[in-house]
């Protein structure tokens, strides 16, 4: 993470008169509590009204404007939509950060300008996954960020339950499913396993990219074969 987005990004974290230890902010942004306080002692030199002391914790006093945020009324409008859908179809963990998202854009933007971000005229229905889905749907995005493997029950197309060991590679969300790409041990090949077809999903061991066995494998096997690969 570059310099200037650690230090955006504590500046978020301090906001709304939170208190945070330098250990907190750390873990979270996953450096050594030491950088933290150098980071810190930055931003109260460059007038950001930052109080506390080490040992403590830090908070925010007052309002401090960020130029970067600066949204047009239909930025907005995505932001807003896209949070919508992230609510309605994912699981919790990145429900909860699409509201901190909208929080935090909320905080920054003239006050005009708030009313344009909870805009009632932009609604999406239709999509919605249930609780079994969003759980597994946590299980699986965890271990792609953690690189582990997942032992997955899953329902072949006649509805019987079969064994799977698996390195997932990527998440898709089609619009009606979402899908899981990885590398199938069973079948020592690439496959597709979709979200409601997976009856239970268990994080294992942390595996390696091999040559052969990687997302970008299975791309280049897929334009070799004419599809269209290229993402939204």
């Amino acid at each position: 993470m570059r310099r200037a987005d650690r230090l955006f990004d504590i500046v978020q974290m301090l906001r709304g008169g939170r208190l945070r230890t330098a250990q907190d902010i750390a873990e979270h942004l996953e450096v050594s509590v030491r950088t933290i306080y150098r980071d810190i002692d930055a931003l109260i030199a460059s007038g950001v009204p930052i109080e506390g002391e080490r040992g403590v914790g830090y908070i925010l006093r007052g309002a401090t404007l960020l130029p970067p945020l600066s949204f047009s009324i239909t930025e907005l409008q995505a932001l807003a939509l896209g949070a919508k859908l992230v609510r309605a179809w994912a699981d919790q963990e990145l429900a909860q950060a699409a509201e901190e998202v909208l929080a935090k854009v909320d905080a920054v933007i003239p006050v005009d300008r708030r009313q344009e971000l909870w805009r009632k005229d932009l609604r999406a229905f239709g999509l919605r996954i249930g609780a079994d889905e969003r759980s597994r749907l946590s299980v699986l995005r965890q271990a792609l960020r953690g690189k582990r493997k997942v032992a997955l029950c899953y329902a072949d197309a006649e509805g019987a339950p079969t064994e799977r060991l698996v390195r997932p590679l990527s998440l898709e969300a089609w619009g009606h499913a979402w899908t899981l790409t990885a590398w199938c041990e069973l079948r020592q090949d690439f496959r597709a396993f979709r979200l409601d077809r997976i009856l239970e999903a268990e994080m294992g061991e942390v595996f390696r990219f091999e040559p052969g066995r990687t997302l970008q494998d299975y791309m280049a096997r897929l334009q070799q074969e004419g599809w269209d690969t290229a993402a939204p």
